[in-house]
């Protein structure tokens, strides 16, 4: 297959894997909602499903396809890096500009992926809706 074909191929897997990431994205957003918007929607707490799958289990099919997406993006971009490279020395002159802008391009995209793994989350108790029912005026 020569290489047009190849681009060809990636591009359009790259082009459905984002698509798909959307389309799950809304699902989990607008459609299998978390459960305290359930209450909101439905009255009452229930589970939703689509094709036998929670909301948790198409947010491991959207980072799956995230992940798929990434290795077309990374064979994209080998197979693109002279390309690249030439435009991008073209645009920034430079060689000390050029050197200042990688870094700070590297640095900020090993930010978005480290940061997940550094966080504390931030830990609060569910708020009872029994407890409200049974409290009188005075215990407030």
């Amino acid at each position: 297959m020569d290489k047009s074909r190849v681009n060809l191929v990636i591009d359009a897997l790259m082009f459905l894997c984002v698509m798909a990431m959307t389309g799950i994205g809304f699902l989990m957003k607008f459609i299998l909602l978390p459960g305290k918007d359930t209450w909101a929607v439905y009255g009452r707490k229930v589970e939703l499903f689509l094709f036998g799958m929670d909301r948790h289990q198409w947010g491991t099919i959207h980072l799956i396809t995230a992940f798929v997406f990434l290795g077309f993006l990374a064979l994209h971009i080998i197979l693109h890096w002279k390309m690249i490279w030439s435009i991008y020395g073209r645009l920034i002159g430079g060689g000390v500009a050029r050197r200042i802008i990688v870094t700070i391009f590297v640095v900020v995209s090993v930010f978005f992926v480290v940061f997940p793994f550094v966080v504390k989350p931030e830990i609060q108790e569910p708020e009872r809706k029994e407890r409200h029912l049974h409290e009188s005026p005075a215990d407030k």
